[in-house]
């Protein structure tokens, strides 16, 4: 496989030079859904199917496309024949993200140069077996392996965090792994049963009974302040767009009530989009205070359409590939919210991610109305999300935040991954910024000198994370 070498998307000799000094930066991943458990058990895996296409809806979206039934996705076959399914499609997926990035995960965790196709696929699934028996390939050597400073997880509230407490209990790893703080659930007061049973699990994980607003918001501030002592220095929050700003405290002391009041009913309409709305804002503000009393940074991310195939949510249950780009306004209540928390006096760093490409410009806009100058790079726009983490939804954003912002304060790359396997997703990321970095370089467009363009690289690959997060590291 001679197509992908050692200067893969570096194009130049500026580019290729600029590159080694970003392979050399250590990884803080400060946005993924890898499972703490696993992590923290550390236990190898059992096959390539368990570590490389189970829970990854990217494949699964790509394998439905090219014919590939349900069972062989999310359903009954086996292990190999799904990895068989996948490696029968790869070739189907020229130009797709998903081809650069399979070969190299095979190439960086199992040093397998071999094209993935349906004519390789038994070799290729028995030397990666093999070499999953490694100790090298359990859990924490590939964070150690990758240069993984930090970590961090995404967790419910209501999660009990067990398995960061005994990682943390660990002090001699090379690495560290953090909640974060993502209370999705809270908002879901459309679907009252699921509300409740979460309410449930929130009372119980907190021992508050929770009867009403008041003592919703002392178990939520009660488990925003465990999440603090573990080390979680971010929340996080996946919204279609930004909730309503006035809300009130005793409009959401209603919902909450009269969902409460519900228990044991269908859920007929008990909260309407407009009231749901307005709590949500609510929360969002209290939020945003907790956050900023504590110095963490909060992420938002903006504009997924979820779940949209019924049949498929019904059969199989939710993020298994059926998500799409949304395409509602975001910038009057993106700014509304950062308004009225700067006029609190309650702003706290902030990255903002959207999926709708059109909204580049008008995000990156929006963003430095609030810088304050109380921090270098306080608001971020974040990286290229979900359906916009490949070559050109990347540079994309590099384009538009370098035309628009500070480059040079950008926090830069992270999975937001399921699997173990996706780091080399960084490697991707900072092949590209080189050579942008790199094409500008030649074409006389910036100066040829490494005292400007190697800070440059080491801040977007890791310093200025490190520096914004306040992530403890070992």
């Amino acid at each position: 496989m001679n197509w992908m070498t050692e200067d893969f998307l570096l194009h130049n000799e500026v580019a290729k030079r600029l590159y080694r000094t970003a392979a050399a930066q250590p990884i803080i991943d400060y946005h993924s859904h890898l499972p703490p458990d696993v992590i923290a058990n550390n236990q190898p895996f059992a096959n390539l199917y368990e570590v490389w296409l189970a829970g990854d809806h990217y494949k699964w979206r790509a394998m439905r496309a090219a014919g590939v039934p349900e069972s062989h996705c999310t359903g009954s076959a086996s292990p190999y024949e799904k990895f068989l399914a996948w490696a029968k499609t790869v070739p189907q997926t020229l130009r797709n993200p998903l081809y650069h990035w399979t070969h190299l995960e095979l190439k960086r965790y199992f040093g397998i140069h071999q094209a993935l196709n349906e004519q390789s696929a038994s070799v290729i699934w028995e030397q990666a077996n093999e070499r999953l028996q490694s100790p090298d390939l359990r859990p924490q050597s590939i964070l150690k392996n990758f240069a993984v400073r930090v970590l961090c997880t995404t967790d419910d509230p209501a999660d009990d965090l067990q398995f960061h407490r005994q990682l943390q209990a660990q002090p001699d790893l090379p690495f560290r792994m953090y909640p974060t703080y993502r209370p999705d659930v809270v908002f879901a007061v459309q679907q009252g049963e699921r509300w409740r049973a979460w309410v449930q699990r929130l009372s119980q994980i907190t021992n508050i009974d929770i009867r009403g607003l008041s003592d919703l918001m002392a178990a939520l501030h009660h488990r925003h302040d465990e999440f603090h002592r573990l080390g979680c220095r971010l929340s996080d929050h996946g919204l279609s767009y930004c909730f309503a700003v006035d809300g009130t405290e005793a409009e959401a002391a209603q919902v909450v009530e009269k969902l409460l009041l519900a228990k044991g009913t269908a859920d007929l309409d008990i909260v309407d989009p407009a009231a749901a709305d307005r709590f949500g804002g609510f929360l969002m503000r209290q939020f945003a205070t907790w956050d900023f009393e504590k110095g963490w940074a909060k992420q938002l991310h903006l504009g997924a359409r979820r779940n949209n195939n019924q049949r498929l949510r019904q059969q199989v249950g939710a993020d298994i590939g059926c998500d799409s780009i949304g395409d509602w306004p975001q910038i009057d209540r993106l700014c509304d919210y950062l308004n009225d928390l700067d006029r609190r006096g309650t702003l706290p760093k902030t990255i903002v991610y959207n999926l709708n490409p059109a909204d580049n410009y008008a995000v990156a806009t929006a963003l430095g109305n609030f810088q304050d100058g109380s921090l270098a790079g306080k608001l971020q726009w974040g990286s290229g999300w979900w359906f916009l983490d490949q070559k050109e939804g990347m540079t994309w954003q590099l384009n538009a935040l370098s035309n628009l912002g500070l480059l040079s304060r950008f926090v830069g790359m992270l999975t937001d991954s399921r699997s173990l396997l996706s780091f080399p997703r960084h490697e991707y990321f900072r092949r590209l910024l080189c050579q942008l970095l790199g094409h500008d370089v030649v074409q006389g467009e910036l100066p040829d000198d490494d005292q400007l363009l190697l800070p440059l690289v080491k801040g977007i690959c890791f310093e200025n994370a490190r520096d914004l997060l306040g992530l403890a590291m070992p």
